[in-house]
């Protein structure tokens, strides 16, 4: 599936659109209890509960496709007489209307979702008229195919957080009563796999909320499938091999891990230049040699990099985006602004002791600076090497004259 078909599924997610038939849940308590199952029709539902349940539902396909969004394929055994993806079919095609088969798979989820704390588990029925699109991409009246698909998802329930409120019954502020509160969905998932526009039962579309932590456990014992690595983990992975070959943890280390993710983000921007611009960049062993060359890290560190990136990613490259690290980049730019005024300001500092300006250490002078009036407002302060400096713009060509004697440019 791609961003556009996950989409697509979420515009039945609102009221005037929403055609989910049946929905049901059941609550887990911390010692894996079911303390409550219950089944209805979806649209019956009061408006309040109606919106919440939706919201619950989006939150299930939200995220980035490749990192909270991925999509798992059932191994064929799976889908034999007996497997888990044959009970995900014959849950859809009881439309959640057999409660002993609902049970059964309850019990599935508790047995293999590993999660400390009360949870609650929904399931939603829906049946999607899929119109045909022409060339244009415009949706046509004519319904192409019937897409059936449920939607489960698993969210937390704790307890709401302590304080004051107003006791109606006794006209006075005291401790408020603490609710069990249903928090953001956590994993979710959804079957049969809506890819190409078609039924894929095949294959089941997850979402994990902590992309660093997902539930494979859930993954690979609840539905059966193998695991994908999150976009998340494949760079923080990446992050760790280059940490691990440059030596410990320090303002060494981190400038080089700043080159290395800013040599990543101008390679992007090249092949970017050669490709559609929704292709991905696979990238191989080679290509992460260079990149660290180009960032200054020796020939020796960067074949330990490349020998552990290779035997990491020894069965599907990552798309080289998916190792950019955007806070990296934005940090990369600081530093050489900061970097910059440094100069600035040693350069300038050289010129003020060409010119006398600057006398020994404990002295004082004075010193004026005269600035044009239509510069006043763009004068700043910065700290730079831990001093507050203050920081003029200045013209390639201007001149500032110090004391009315000397001339700097």
């Amino acid at each position: 599936m791609n961003k556009k078909e996950v989409a697509e599924i979420k515009r039945r997610f609102k009221k005037e659109s929403c055609t989910i038939q049946r929905m049901c849940g059941c609550y887990v308590d911390a010692e894996k209890n079911k303390l409550v199952t219950f089944s209805q029709s979806f649209l019956n539902l009061e408006d309040e509960e109606f919106y919440k349940y939706l919201e619950i539902a989006n939150k299930g396909l939200s995220g980035t496709m490749g990192n909270n969004l991925l999509e798992l394929e059932f191994p064929m055994d799976e889908e034999a007489i007996g497997g888990r993806q044959q009970i995900l079919m014959a849950l859809r095609a009881s439309k959640l209307e057999d409660d002993s088969l609902l049970d059964t798979y309850y019990d599935l989820i508790i047995d293999t979702y590993d999660y400390v704390g009360n949870y609650l588990i929904t399931i939603y029925y829906d049946v999607y008229d899929v119109p045909m699109k022409g060339t244009d991409e415009l949706a046509m009246d004519e319904s192409d195919e019937v897409y059936e698909y449920l939607l489960c998802c698993i969210n937390p329930v704790a307890l709401s957080k302590p304080g004051l409120g107003y006791l109606e019954g006794e006209n006075r502020i005291g401790a408020r009563i603490r609710d069990w509160v249903v928090g953001a969905t956590d994993t979710a998932f959804l079957f049969p796999a809506f890819t190409q526009r078609s039924t894929d039962i095949h294959s089941t579309l997850v979402y994990t909320k902590n992309a660093k932590e997902p539930h494979e456990e859930f993954w690979e014992n609840g539905l059966g499938c193998g695991s994908k690595r999150t976009s998340t983990q494949k760079r923080d992975a990446f992050l760790n091999m280059v940490v691990q070959a440059l030596g410990p943890d320090n303002e060494d280390t981190n400038d080089a891990v700043l080159d290395v993710q800013q040599s990543l983000n101008d390679f992007i921007l090249l092949e970017k230049e050669k490709i559609d611009k929704d292709a991905t960049i696979p990238l191989d062993g080679d290509m992460v040699s260079e990149i660290l060359t180009e960032s200054g890290v020796s020939e020796q560190k960067a074949e330990k990099i490349k020998n552990s990136y290779e035997s990491f990613f020894e069965e599907t490259l990552p798309d080289a985006e998916e190792l950019l690290d955007t806070k990296a980049i934005k940090n990369n730019e600081v530093r050489v602004e900061k970097k910059l005024l440094q100069e600035k300001v040693v350069d300038l500092t050289k010129q003020l002791e060409d010119a006398g300006v600057i006398t020994k250490e404990g002295e004082e002078i004075d010193v004026i600076v005269k600035v044009r009036p239509e510069k006043v407002d763009d004068i700043t302060t910065a700290f730079v090497d831990g001093k507050r400096c203050l920081v003029i713009p200045m013209e390639e060509d201007e001149e500032v004259r110090i004391n009315g004697e000397s001339t700097l440019s």
